[in-house]
């Protein structure tokens, strides 16, 4: 089944001191690119968090953010109250040998180096446990997401693979009558131009044959029809994107070779509605995983 590469996914943990908020966002790239945002006390487990998501997500420019909101009226920042009282002694020192005044002495040891702490504890490993089954069930829904999205793309591939097809049987009904129309063609400018029985007919016909050949499409409708078949069966296939892209790709040069060799304005016109159905496969070929 096809699966695109778009998706968000979302999870909320409760714990007894916290909440944890998970978001995956994915969009698509040609590989895994992805970027993580953690709260501090997280950072040691980023590692083994992108290695998941690389293995679950596959490709796509995914974005992972994993933030705690705390229940507790708690202040991270702790001031040294030792180091700043030994600070204020010796502020107090130089300001009496210096006989100048002490004015504004805690805004200025409050700058003194190590006298404010930032500590924050990192999350242990059982708190992680529960955080990885929350991350997993936003991975969960992202992919529900991107299998949602991607039947759109099947159903909007097999429309339009379905009006190239289309457009192949009409061409070869018009190409039944297109090798006779040219040779006479042919014949009445060598008689408008010559007149008649003034060229060797037998060398006409030979001539002929030879660039007749070049103009046959026997060969790239049959190839076309067969790439078409084969793009349909390949999205049953998983993470199927990059082979459908070159499907696409294959189904990009019979179409050119038939628009090169045609010779005829209502083929020619065809040709044209084919390109543009392709294109917008080409289009989300790049979108699918």
């Amino acid at each position: 089944m096809i699966k695109s590469m778009t998706g968000f996914g979302k999870a909320t943990l409760e714990l007894e001191t916290k909440n944890i908020n998970v978001e995956v966002r994915s969009l698509n790239s040609k590989g895994a690119d992805v970027s993580l945002r953690l709260s501090s006390s997280f950072r040691n487990f980023e590692l083994e968090l992108r290695n998941e998501i690389s293995k679950q997500l596959e490709r796509g420019k995914i974005d992972v953010s994993i933030y705690s909101e705390s229940k507790l009226a708690e202040t991270p920042v702790e001031i040294n109250v030792a180091l700043a009282k030994s600070y204020h002694e010796q502020l107090k020192k130089l300001a009496k040998e210096l006989n100048e005044p002490l004015t504004d002495s805690i805004h200025q040891i409050l700058k003194m180096p190590d006298v404010l702490k930032n500590e924050r504890k990192d999350a242990d490993v059982n708190e992680w446990k529960q955080i990885k089954t929350a991350v997993a069930k936003a991975i969960t829904e992202l992919n529900e997401f991107r299998l949602k999205e991607g039947e759109s793309i099947r159903i909007d591939f097999e429309e339009r693979l379905g009006k190239i097809a289309s457009y192949l049987e009409q061409i070869k009904k018009l190409d039944q009558n297109r090798i006779p129309t040219i040779k006479e063609k042919i014949k009445n400018n060598l008689n408008e131009i010559l007149g008649k029985d003034k060229y060797d007919e037998n060398r006409l016909e030979q001539e002929l044959i030879f660039y007749i050949e070049k103009l046959d499409l026997n060969e790239e409708k049959v190839r076309l029809k067969t790439h078409l078949d084969y793009f349909i069966s390949t999205m049953v296939e998983p993470s199927a994107g990059r082979k459908l892209n070159f499907i696409g790709q294959e189904i990009g040069r019979e179409i050119n070779t038939i628009g090169s060799k045609a010779n005829d304005a209502e083929i020619q016109k065809l040709v044209v509605l084919m390109k543009d159905e392709l294109e917008k496969i080409k289009e989300q070929t790049n979108n699918v995983l």
